[in-house]
Parts: structure tokens; sequence; C-alpha cells
């Protein structure tokens, strides 16, 4: 519960302290809107869209085998070591999931469970925007922490490699 609390946090004073460096964006990126997949932790179809300059909406459909995830990022845009379409991005959301059947522990993240799960998500992470192309490349860390309705509670670091199409 100390981590849960620490993330949260640290959270809001990164939300509360860097919108003054997100504003030296012009556009905050050359994009509005993005539509791709997230592959490592977390596997399944992003779609993200930027409401202000350097503010975005980042939904995740998370697909395993026999589970579904849901999660809604809020997230934050800050110029990356002063390079043309490279930004660091966090944020904080929270997801929904559900598992249709038992799947064995194998060390990776595994509900054993049908219940439902519910969490809290963080987001740090860095993106490139390719100039000549309309496609976008991240590299994150989502760290989240899960209640399922059984009582069990789960946490992980969930990392993702994303591609998108940008518009």
């Amino acid at each position: 519960m100390r981590i849960l609390k620490s993330i949260a946090i640290l959270s809001m004073i990164l939300f509360l302290t860097v919108p003054s460096f997100g504003q030296q964006l012009k556009t905050g990126t050359s994009y509005k809107t993005a539509i791709g997949v997230r592959g490592l932790g977390t596997s399944g179809l992003t779609i993200k869209h930027f409401t202000k300059a350097n503010t975005a909406l980042e939904g995740i459909v998370g697909f395993y085998p026999n589970a579904f995830s849901a999660t809604l990022l809020v997230e934050r845009y800050a110029p990356a070591f002063s390079e043309p379409g490279l930004n660091w991005y966090y944020g904080i959301g929270g997801h929904i999931a559900t598992q249709s059947d038992v799947v064995k522990n194998d060390g990776l993240y595994r509900r054993e469970t049908s219940e439902l799960g519910f969490g809290i998500d963080g987001i740090f992470g860095i993106e490139y925007k390719i100039q000549e192309v309309p496609i976008a490349l991240s590299l994150d860390f989502k760290p989240f922490f899960e209640v399922a309705t059984d009582g069990d509670a789960f946490i992980a670091l969930d990392p993702g490699l994303g591609i998108k199409v940008t518009f």
C-alpha cells in the first residue's frame, strides 16, 4: 500500500510541477491522434488523442490468454533531449480486467480466478514521432496496482513497446 501511495504522490507532483516545461512544445507533438499496438506487458490495441498541446488521453485494450483489460490514462508530454519528435511522457489512470479461465502462473502476471479486477496505473516513457512518416514509436513502464473482487491483489511494472500510426 505504501508503494501505491508513493506512485500516486509522485504522479501528482509531476502533474503540478512540469506543465511550464511542457509548454515549451509549440504544438505538443506533430500529430493529434494515433492508433496502434502495444506489446511486452499489457499487449493489445491502443489509441491516443491529444486534448491540449502537451496532454493526451490514451486507451489500451489488452488481450491475454483467456483474459481482457481496458485501461484509460491521462498523459503529459515534455521534450526529450531537445530532439525534434522525441518526448517524455508520464501520467496516471486506471483499468478494469477480467479473466474467463484458470491460467497457471508462469512467472508472469496472470489472475488465476474468473474474478473482476480494478486497478490504478501510472505510466512513464519516451516516444519518438518519425518526422518523415506518420509513425510513432514508444517505450514505457506502466506500473499498476490491482485488486480483484475475490480479494487478491497484484502489482506489476508492465513494460511496453508501442508502434502507432499518427494522423
